[in-house]
């Protein structure tokens, strides 16, 4: 299943994607659905977030050469970080380029989609605890990282964690081809085989920490060549059977 989130008509629905139509649901995949008899091109809906979330919890220095290129040693258990609610963004919303921040980068990241509470899950539990995956842009306010000595104020401003543009239970977290594009340029190309810490171990580990809701997305981390945008830039990532999440930067 793909499952987007849209509004169309003022109303706010859930709908299964196939290729360019969608079929609307009555409910939500976080709960109960029925699928109805209702076809609407996607041409024809504003899509949403795929989503809302309690908490956007984020995975830092999870490819190993994106720590290299920080010079930063590989990291022995997960760096943990949150993004607030208010940093979502929908696909092709508009990305803030604050005042106080001199440098925005961008980060390519696999997002796992929690489908169900959780709380202290075994390794061999997680799967059942999945609605999907989906494409995420851990955006950060490079130059204020440092500076700060911890990384909430360079990752929360609102429309730092754009998502989407759908939820997809049909494919394999382990073995993704990922990239970021800017402008129409490839900076990042990896695989999601390359992560340190595997989905299924980091769901269990957080969930021992935190109780996990419908919605909660976990960033995974990026790999490594990130680099620096400007006003106007296009940024797209790239997951391989997620789609493409396209923003612009304001």
């Amino acid at each position: 299943m793909k499952y987007v989130r849209f509004t169309y008509q003022d109303k706010v629905s859930y709908g299964l994607l196939n290729d360019d139509t969608i079929q609307v649901l009555e409910g939500s995949p976080f709960s109960t659905y029925t699928i109805t008899d209702v076809q609407l091109k996607a041409s024809e809906v504003t899509l949403l977030t795929p989503c809302d979330y309690s908490k956007a919890i984020c995975i830092g220095l999870n490819y190993r050469d994106h720590a290299q290129e920080f010079q930063l040693p590989i990291p022995t258990e997960p760096v943990v970080f949150l993004k607030p609610s208010t940093a979502a963004l929908a696909p092709l919303g508009v990305i803030e380029y604050p005042a106080m921040c001199k440098r925005l980068d961008y980060e390519a990241e696999l997002a796992i989609v929690i489908g169900k509470k959780a709380r202290n899950l075994s390794v061999e539990e997680v799967g059942s605890y999945i609605l999907g995956y989906t494409c995420a842009n851990d955006i950060t306010a490079r130059d204020l990282q440092p500076k700060t000595g911890q990384w909430t104020v360079a990752k929360s401003f609102d429309t730092f964690c754009p998502f989407g543009p759908y939820i997809s239970d049909e494919v394999d977290p382990s073995n993704l081809t990922i990239e970021s594009r800017v402008n129409g340029k490839t900076m990042q190309k990896s695989n999601t085989k390359n992560l340190i810490f595997a989905v299924p171990f980091l769901v269990s580990y957080l969930s021992q920490i935190m109780t996990l809701l419908p919605g909660d997305i976990i960033l995974t981390g990026t790999p490594g060549g990130i680099s620096g945008m400007h006003h106007g830039d296009t940024v797209e990532i790239r997951i391989e059977g997620l789609g493409v999440l396209k923003n612009t930067i304001g």
